[in-house]
């Protein structure tokens, strides 16, 4: 039965040698801290973990052996295939700790999920992402002692008692003003040697640069199997529940997939503002599958307002990324109770290249080559941005199988027939009304009117039409120096006073 949250949803991380104190929390993350030590042989290994009640299900031992686990596996019963029969391996922890010692770092390799995970093992550090880094991973390494977090703001020298220095980790990009720290990248191990605080990193997982010749009937029969496999590993048994619902072919389809797999109505939310909403048309997949449906309307001024809490939860700096964020930030703070496991259509458009609109298959593949080798860092999958109001969200579209076979696919299996996402559409056509599976393409930032609002407050505020993008990295990377890297609340960081500044210095450089 899956969880309606995994046993941990957040970590931080010290492993070090001889005495020493551990830093203390500082999460976006909502939920319950739990601090656990496992002294080894070589190293002590403390974490706080963030929970909603399973802690001790997130952390394993064997003998001089420990690992904590944020997040969940979703190929967990093939794991279970390559162990003895009658292994101690209730827990998902317990699973990679079992697997980790028949294959080493290697294990990662095996392993379909949504998690960050730290082992501690002899003098090793071991610190790895899913394939995607949809949970993102940052380190601290310094001789004698080894940080690790999966929020930056956890490793801020001022925060985790660290002087502003670290080992450089030859692999692992740097975080943007925080002295040492650096973001494990996506599908990676890092062995770091914690009385030294060096690192060597294995790739576990890349993106497929070749691509498969199938005829229309196995693509579809592929797409639509594999997709049913990831949305059935994250709703079976359990809780029902909520698929965040825009009308459109992506996340009608996981709806539409959700919807078999729930004992009694399946809960679906839309969210849109007074000025731009695609509430008519998540009305019709809601009333097709016959779901629980809501909606919820956040006017424009305060989905803008919201721009500190997205870049406090994604710890992101990408202006065009938190654009796509802004609107899923306002609809999971606005979504009230208590913890649900939450299931979108983010992400499709990226092996798909949904976004280009393009009709020339050499630039459409080009753009799914160029979108697959730059996802890393961007951090628009992670699970904070529901996890600020106590959810855990999970995204179908990128689990390891679908991405190795939608990414694969040529390019002619994705515009044919005059339309985009062919493939996917053709896949879900017998599950969904017609209309729905014909609509055209409609980003969440345009059906919420976040990208156009955002840039009418800068142009209002004398930023010219020409630096309007460039005003936008600005604003994104002045509120990420407030509530990340100086620790402020969002609550006290104003959109709008960001966007006077930015436009102040620009207005002095002209």
């Amino acid at each position: 039965m899956t969880p309606t949250l995994p046993a941990a949803t957040g970590f931080l991380v010290s492993a070090r040698q001889g005495v020493g104190r551990a830093p203390g929390p500082v999460f976006a993350t909502r939920g319950a801290h739990e601090s656990v030590a496992e002294a080894l042989r070589a190293q002590t290994l403390d974490a706080v973990l963030v929970h909603s009640g399973s802690a001790v299900d997130a952390v394993a031992r064997s003998g001089d052996t420990a690992l904590v686990l944020a997040g969940e596996l979703y190929n967990r019963e093939e794991l279970l295939t390559l162990l003895p029969s009658g292994s101690d391996v209730r827990t998902d922890a317990q699973l990679v700790l079992a697997l980790l010692g028949v294959y080493d770092l290697h294990a990662f390799r095996l392993l379909n999920g949504r998690f960050a995970a730290a082992a501690a093992l002899g003098h090793r550090v071991l610190l790895a992402t899913d394939h995607a880094g949809s949970v993102p991973l940052y380190t601290l390494p310094a001789p004698g002692r080894v940080l690790a977090a999966t929020e930056i703001k956890a490793l801020v020298p001022s925060t985790a008692d660290t002087p502003p220095a670290g080992r450089p980790v030859a692999d692992a990009p740097r975080v943007r003003r925080v002295p040492g720290v650096h973001q494990v990248p996506a599908g990676t191990v890092l062995d770091l040697d914690v009385r030294t605080g060096t690192a060597v990193a294995s790739r576990t997982w890349a993106p497929p640069l070749s691509r498969r010749v199938l005829s229309e009937a196995e693509a579809t029969a592929a797409v639509r199997a594999t997709l049913e496999r990831a949305v059935r590993a994250r709703t079976a048994g359990g809780t029902t529940p909520l698929v965040v619902l825009s009308g459109g072919i992506d996340s009608s389809g996981v709806a539409a997939l959700a919807a078999a797999h729930t004992r009694g109505p399946l809960d679906t939310l839309s969210m849109g503002t007074e000025t731009a909403n695609e509430f008519a048309e998540a009305r019709v997949v809601a009333g097709h599958l016959g779901s629980a449906h809501r909606e919820i309307t956040v006017p424009t001024a305060d989905l803008l307002g919201q721009l500190p809490y997205a870049v406090w939860a994604s710890e992101s700096v990408d202006p065009d990324i938190i654009e796509y964020l802004l609107p899923l930030t306002a609809l999971y703070r606005a979504l009230d109770g208590p913890p649900r496991r939450i299931l979108t259509g983010y992400g499709a458009d990226i092996p798909l290249a949904g976004m280009h609109r393009e009709d020339r298959l050499p630039q459409l593949d080009t753009a799914v080559a160029y979108d697959m080798a730059t996802f890393d860092g961007l951090n628009e999958m992670t699970p904070v941005l529901s996890g600020i109001q106590g959810h855990w969200s999970t995204h179908p579209y990128w689990d390891r199988d679908v991405l190795d076979l939608l990414v694969s696919l040529e390019a002619g299996l994705k515009r044919r027939h005059g339309r985009d996402k062919w493939v996917l559409r053709e896949a879900m056509s017998a599950l969904l009304p017609q209309e729905t599976v014909h609509r055209p393409k409609l980003g969440v930032h345009e059906g919420s009117g976040t990208t156009s609002s955002f840039s009418l407050l800068l142009m209002d505020a004398g930023v010219p039409d020409a630096d309007v993008h460039r005003a936008k990295s600005l604003v994104v990377r002045e509120i990420f120096d407030r509530v990340v890297v100086e620790g402020l609340d969002p609550a006290v960081v104003s959109t709008t006073d960001a966007v006077d500044q930015v436009a102040a210095r620009l207005k002095e450089t002209e």
